[in-house]
């Protein structure tokens, strides 16, 4: 499976549910105030004036955060929570308290309380505090309709599993593998190091009508040479010195479903002819067999290599190149869809307390904040195994001395300026007029900018 098997879940919110407050305080004008206040902000809004009016909005799929008044006549805010914590552990609440209330709100947090805002409060850290919440409940609500698809197993959802984000990067590959899996098209897919192409196999797989029949990963460059037609194409007994019996190669294991070539350029040269066979001729003969056996299979290829330049410099054949290249699916590294990294650790996390049989740890604000500025140059392999670390209680140190966690002012100005200048120069169609526009600069400026910090586009 793509993702390992978390906690069963309750059915997910449906796809289209806005995250949103709901509201509750006794008092008209606050509510109306704080209202405005959220809805400026871009925040939905659903106010009530009492605990036993607001609960029945709140379920344990709602999408959204509770927002409450401490004291309030009848039932007060901590009754609130109480009920909610029944419904939800996991649904953040905010409180606002008075002067006096502070000590009992500090007491509420300690009781699975999000926060609390003290009267009079500042409008924009109130915002804040409320976003906060509402990230939260978003990567909950991700990780549990994650945890659903993996239960039911189903086509669409295998898909999902696999890939995991919903930047728009991700978001359109998502959309490229589903309109492939149906298909038996052999497929490239080019991606660095740990980017995750093995997901994209899977996800291409197990989203498709072979999902029940043998998904076989080979790993080129991690088969001697010398044995790599063996382990390829199996032998017969007797092809040579120690086939004491029949193997089947990986080949012919895959028939029916779907062969992985993972770093296919390291492939030795004479082993890509007979792989070029195969793909045209769809038949392998083992060692020491002159009978051919039909293989029924689908071949995905993944690299990290520019196949067409290998090809050039005389490192891969120019024809099998041509017929691997006919599908290419592109793999974005971790960098380029930073806002799919607290989602990915998130759930990383998960799979690590269910590993190690330990409760599962929040991850606070602060470590957000590093995780989406680091540059991952191992992409999602680095991700999870950073997401084991911090799980095992080791993440901290390590990440702090590799420089993650406590980057120097000017590094952090320029991983922010390269984040706004990427997503003006993505909106805009990687044209530098049309990004200097949206960012209000001139042209040059953005072009000088662009080439401190190694950036490029297409005029």
């Amino acid at each position: 499976m793509c993702a390992e098997r978390a906690l069963k879940s309750a059915p997910a919110p449906h796809p289209a549910a806005r995250p949103r407050v709901v509201l509750v305080d006794d008092e008209e004008m606050i509510r109306i105030t704080i209202e405005q206040t959220l809805e400026l902000a871009g925040i939905e809004v659903q106010t009530f004036d009492s605990v036993d009016a607001a609960l029945p909005a709140i379920g344990r799929d709602f999408p959204g955060v509770v927002v409450s008044d401490v004291r309030m006549p009848v039932r007060d805010g901590l009754e609130l929570l109480a009920d909610v914590r029944r419904r939800d552990p996991e649904l953040p609440v905010v409180l606002i308290t008075g002067h006096g209330d502070v000590a009992m709100a500090v007491s509420a947090m300690r009781e699975g309380a999000y926060d609390f805002i003290e009267k009079p409060f500042v409008s924009d850290a109130f915002v804040e505090v409320v976003r906060r919440a509402l990230d939260k409940r978003a990567l909950v609500m991700e990780n549990r309709r994650l945890r659903m698809a993996l239960d039911r197993g189903e086509a669409g959802d295998a898909i999902e599993r696999c890939l995991v984000g919903q930047s728009p990067a991700i978001r359109r590959l998502r959309d490229d593998v589903a309109a492939l899996a149906s298909t038996n098209a052999d497929v490239l897919v080019l991606g660095e190091t740990g980017a995750g192409k093995e997901q994209v196999a899977r996800a291409l797989h197990e989203g498709g009508s072979r999902r029940d029949k043998p998904f076989v990963a080979v790993n080129c460059g991690a088969i001697p040479e010398s044995m790599f037609e063996s382990e390829m194409f199996g032998h017969e007994a007797g092809a040579f010195t120690g086939a004491g019996k029949k193997r089947i190669g990986k080949i012919e294991h895959a028939s029916g479903g779907t062969l992985f070539l993972d770093e296919v350029e390291s492939m030795p040269l004479a082993m890509q002819v007979k792989l070029l066979r195969v793909l045209q001729d769809r038949k392998i003969e083992r060692l020491g067999s002159n009978t051919a056996v039909p293989v029924d299979l689908r071949v995905i290829a993944a690299t990290k290599e520019d196949l067409s330049a290998l090809a050039d410099a005389g490192r891969f054949r120019k024809d099998l190149c041509f017929r691997l290249d006919v599908v290419k699916l592109v793999l974005p590294p971790l960098r380029e869809r930073r806002e799919d990294i607290p989602l990915l650790f998130e759930l990383f996390v998960v799979q690590a307390a269910v590993k190690y049989q330990r409760p599962v740890t929040e991850v606070p604000p602060s470590l957000r904040r590093a995780l989406m500025l680091a540059d991952w140059p191992g992409n999602v392999r680095e991700l999870k195994n950073a997401a084991e670390r911090h799980m095992l209680g080791f993440l901290a140190p390590d990440f702090a001395a590799g420089g993650a966690a406590t980057p120097g002012l000017n590094e952090l100005l320029d991983r922010v300026e390269r984040l706004v200048i990427e997503d003006a120069l993505k909106a805009s169609g990687q044209r530098i007029s049309a990004a200097a526009q949206a960012l209000n600069i001139p042209r040059k400026t953005l072009s000088d900018r662009m080439r401190r910090l190694g950036l490029s586009a297409a005029e």
